[in-house]
């Protein structure tokens, strides 16, 4: 099986997980095709439809993160992205090839972040993610997305002994967060509506986040709860962080891909909805949340909230959750 990987043309050092960025000479080293390749491709993929893109080129490409853990993240090969939603999204490409026909169909790994992912899926550059991407409203105008397979709430992580115990104590503090994340919009509406003269600091990525929290340049980190107990886990000294707050949101994680193309959705939710009734993703989960994990060997232990069940039991593709248990 041929596995490709597109990445940027900085790069994207995984800084938090003391790890070495390398070029590769058979690598693609951008991570967005030029202007007018990037039109042709979106042209293509629009009329034909993803299936259709994939079959003629042979190649389905599958956006990734370096730093999303333990969703879709870098460990110890550069080359190859690991995590609870890389699984799955492995699992959409088996049902592809299998739709196709196409055993042998070329993977070609395309680094995202933040900020990118959404272009990135919408001109035709990549097929489809699946990582930590928050399903919403705003966000189904530009795109579509799958069957939830993770829910979230947004809290904080800081030093135990640093006085914050929840949202109202970062009067006056400095907060770090990832830029392009729904928890960035959140805390800026938040600090405008609340008038707590938060210095706020937009991260390119979470490991970038926490390294900064971690120094010293911010006082709190604002993100995904389980996002931030990946953090907390691979830090030099775990027991030193905690993670507070009331939850300001509950967010559901789907994978992400074009709008307007109903026969690729289907395959994909299809895909996660085998994982979900053959009781596989109880495996996943303990895999990537249960068990000690690259490449520290930490172990999240984070247990399945009522809320993940709730969706594994009755899959949906809304923004909004269907049930609000505490978490």
């Amino acid at each position: 099986m041929t596995y490709l990987i597109s990445k940027p043309l900085t790069l994207v050092a995984f800084m938090a997980l003391g790890l070495a960025g390398c070029n590769n000479s058979n690598q693609t080293s951008t991570e967005a095709p030029p202007a007018d390749g990037a039109a042709t491709t979106e042209k293509a993929a629009n009329a034909n439809g993803t299936l259709q893109k994939i079959k003629e080129s042979g190649t389905i490409v599958v956006g990734h993160r370096d730093s999303s853990i333990p969703f879709s993240y870098i460990a110890d090969d550069p080359n190859q992205p690991i995590g609870y939603a890389h699984d799955l999204e492995m699992k959409v490409v088996d049902a592809v090839k299998e739709k196709l026909n196409m055993p042998d169909l070329k993977i070609r790994y395309n680094l995202i972040t933040s900020q990118t992912r959404i272009p990135l899926v919408q001109n035709g550059t990549v097929d489809f993610e699946c990582g930590s991407t928050t399903n919403n409203e705003e966000r189904q105008k530009q795109v579509a997305f799958s069957n939830g397979f993770f829910e979230i709430g947004t809290r904080l992580l800081t030093k135990k002994d640093s006085g914050i115990k929840g949202f109202e104590d970062l009067k006056g503090k400095t907060l770090v967060t990832t830029a392009g994340t729904t928890s960035e919009r959140y805390i800026r509406e938040y600090n405008d509506d609340k008038k707590m003269n938060i210095n706020i600091i937009s991260a390119k990525d979470h490991g970038e986040a926490f390294l900064m929290l971690e120094n010293g340049r911010a006082d709190a980190f604002m993100m995904d709860d389980v996002l931030l107990a990946g953090e907390k886990a691979k830090a030099k000294n775990p027991d030193d962080w905690v993670i507070v707050g009331e939850p300001q949101s509950f967010e559901i994680y789907g994978c992400m891909m074009r709008k307007d193309d109903p026969e690729f959705k289907a395959v994909v939710d299809e895909a996660l909805a085998n994982v979900f009734k053959s009781g596989e993703i109880n495996s996943i989960y303990d895999k990537w949340f249960m068990n000690p994990i690259p490449p520290k060997n930490v172990n999240l232990k984070f247990e399945m909230s009522d809320n993940l069940k709730a969706l594994i039991a009755n899959p949906h593709d809304s923004d909004q959750p269907k049930v609000a248990t505490a978490q």
